[in-house]
């Protein structure tokens, strides 16, 4: 089955213990770039490595083994609904691990204290507001120490304030657990406050990369488009489509 390619010599080295930015126009493959790292789809060619590993032919068994060094932040928190706080947080802890019941605890309660969600442990979901949604569902990715955080769309639907205290949380649990972190968004501002990296991706590759003040400063115009939100540039606001006013015309005369 042929189709359109996603991407077309696509390079990313993405550092350990730093803050990797990946953004780009919708429809560039952003999200199945993370779903390509953590093994969800396979690539066609080219390699892929985690930590070392080829996603393209690790076994299942090693795969999942892998996946519990990661933990994904969802664009919708994706907690489950039946579920209290406290047990969406030990969810991977009792599917992944044979730890006793006061070991589980201890561990959603630092996590929880850690994003300021301790105290809302016996609430359910709908109790809660999506910026604390976006909190436990971070604790929960949190909860099993990974070596590798993805976020994919943290920011989409959050108040100032929310936006703020889960900006301050992906630098703060990054430097302290001393986590590799990557973070799909379209915030330009807000995530250059704690990117260390930043790629931007276009047509299947990388267009530019490098420190959030480099991108700021690059003359290419596929930057200063994306980074000042322009509508006019070499990304078209506008779907393929026939010329504007030959169609309208057209259709008023098959009425």
């Amino acid at each position: 089955m042929s189709g359109r390619p996603i991407f077309d010599g696509l390079t990313m080295n993405i550092q350990r213990a730093g803050v990797t930015a990946v953004m780009g126009p919708s429809g560039t493959g952003k999200t199945t770039l993370l779903r390509l790292i953590t093994g969800q789809v396979h690539a066609d060619s080219g390699t892929i490595e985690v930590a070392g590993q080829d996603m393209r032919t690790l076994k299942r068994a090693d795969l999942y083994k892998l996946r519990r060094r990661m933990g994904m932040l969802f664009q919708n928190g994706a907690l489950l609904t039946d579920l209290s706080v406290f047990e969406n947080v030990a969810f991977p802890l009792r599917e992944h691990t044979d730890l006793p019941e006061r070991l589980i605890r201890q561990l959603v309660l630092t996590k929880l204290q850690a994003v300021g969600l301790r105290g809302a442990a016996d609430l359910m979901p709908s109790e809660l507001s999506g910026g604390m949604a976006r909190r436990v569902a971070l604790a929960r990715a949190i909860v099993m120490d990974p070596e590798l955080l993805i976020y994919d769309e943290p920011f989409v639907g959050l108040d100032p304030i929310s936006m703020g205290v889960i900006l301050r949380l992906i630098r703060r649990l990054n430097d302290t657990l001393g986590l590799t972190s990557i973070v799909v968004s379209h915030d330009v501002k807000e995530i250059s406050t704690v990117a260390d990296k930043v790629f931007l991706l276009s047509g299947g590759k990388v267009v530019a990369s490098g420190t959030p003040q480099e991108l700021r400063s690059d003359p290419s115009e596929i930057v200063r488009q994306f980074v000042g939100g322009l509508a006019d540039g070499p990304v078209p606001f506008h779907y393929p489509a026939p010329d504007y006013f030959g169609e309208l015309l057209a259709r008023g005369e098959d009425s």
